[in-house]
């Protein structure tokens, strides 16, 4: 197949921040404000893997000359992993241009890459379907908070961001004179609206799942270890877990796959994971994180489409931790996702 694959370079993504809001004379940007654009060396390793499996490769980044790119190339299939940088559809950037141009493409379909990204309307969704999810409020003003009966712990974090983008080890607060001002931090640096909710204080799970329909399945359950953290660190997979304390050179011991749990609660963590792919439109393959509460319950904690995946295994990536757990090697992974994308476009892989 002719694949194009479509990426946000971190460059990319400080570009596109100087051209946004350079003129304005903003020069600096938060330290986890491109937490998620991809390396070169990411980049590279998801191309060299659909190489290896006989795929002909274009690099597309998803910047203003994306659309006139994809239409020159008019790829078999597009390998999305765009993130982009501004506003809860910048994840559905890829999506659009392609639907627009009649493109298959792996992963969610825009709507699903923009409800997931604002952090409320997956909650919102999720009980309405009465899957469990902690108690929220969003906060759009800090004089919202006038008259608030503060129920502690929270942890506080900015609505529509990822990579634990917004948040970090402070951000699961104990007082209110706290949270007020992690609020008023939150809301003056991401100019978006913060997301209140309620701490839950169990053991942490994230699944890696694909396919689509009848076939979706999971991938073996990933454990968060938080004792493995730095002494004092709030139990979170933070801004300061993910990208300082954990790194190639030395690697936190943060993760277990497969996770060592029981058959009862692994099937609990299943349904609830099954259904949460289902109602929220999730297609060929997605991350999704789970939280117990104080009775045990998987409570859902955040939804990802569009699953990271650096290549090395001292990365301490998930969905490719899970997927080497299962057998599958970096390449083998990426071929999977494309097969399953191609089934469900009726095309050949």
């Amino acid at each position: 197949m002719k694949i194009a694959l479509t990426f946000s370079t971190k460059a990319g993504l400080e570009a596109e921040f100087k051209n946004r809001l350079g003129a304005k004379g903003v020069s600096q940007a938060s330290e986890d404000f491109f937490a998620e654009g991809d390396s070169p060396e990411t980049i590279e390793a998801v191309q060299t893997g659909l190489q290896h499996s006989g795929h002909t490769v274009i690099g597309i980044e998803a910047d203003n000359r994306a659309a006139g790119r994809l239409f020159e190339a008019n790829p078999d299939l597009v390998f999305n992993m765009a993130e982009g940088l501004f506003g809860d559809f910048r994840e559905s950037y890829i999506p659009m241009l392609c639907e627009r141009l009649g493109l298959p493409y792996t992963g969610s379909d825009p709507l699903t890459l923009a409800l997931c990204l604002n952090k409320a309307r997956t909650k919102e969704i999720l009980s309405y379907h009465q899957i469990a999810n902690a108690p929220f409020r969003l906060i759009d003003s800090i004089d919202q908070l006038d008259g608030w009966e503060f129920a502690e712990p929270v942890i506080i974090k900015p609505l529509a961001e990822g990579s634990s983008k917004g948040i970090f080890d402070d951000s699961v607060v104990t007082d209110p004179q706290s949270a007020r001002a992690r609020i008023a931090e939150k809301l003056n640096l991401y100019q978006q609206p913060v997301i209140v909710e309620k701490f839950l204080s169990g053991a942490e799970f994230t699944a890696a799942v694909w396919g689509n329909g009848r076939e979706t399945t999971l991938l073996p359950l990933v454990a968060i270890q938080y004792h493995e953290l730095p002494a004092g660190a709030q139990p979170i997979y933070s801004y300061e877990a993910k990208w300082i304390w954990d790194t190639r050179e030395r690697p936190l011991n943060i993760f277990q796959c497969p996770a060592p749990i029981d058959q009862r609660l692994y099937q609990q963590i299943e349904k609830v994971v099954l259904k949460t792919f289902q109602v929220l439109g999730l297609r060929d393959w997605g991350r999704i994180d789970l939280r117990l509460d104080d009775q045990g319950i998987p409570n859902i904690l955040e939804v990802n489409p569009l699953p990271g995946i650096l290549p090395k295994p001292e990365d301490n990536s998930c969905f490719p931790k899970a997927a080497r757990s299962a057998g599958f090697d970096y390449a083998d992974m990426l071929q999977q996702v494309v097969s399953i994308a191609a089934r469900r476009y009726g095309i050949a892989s």
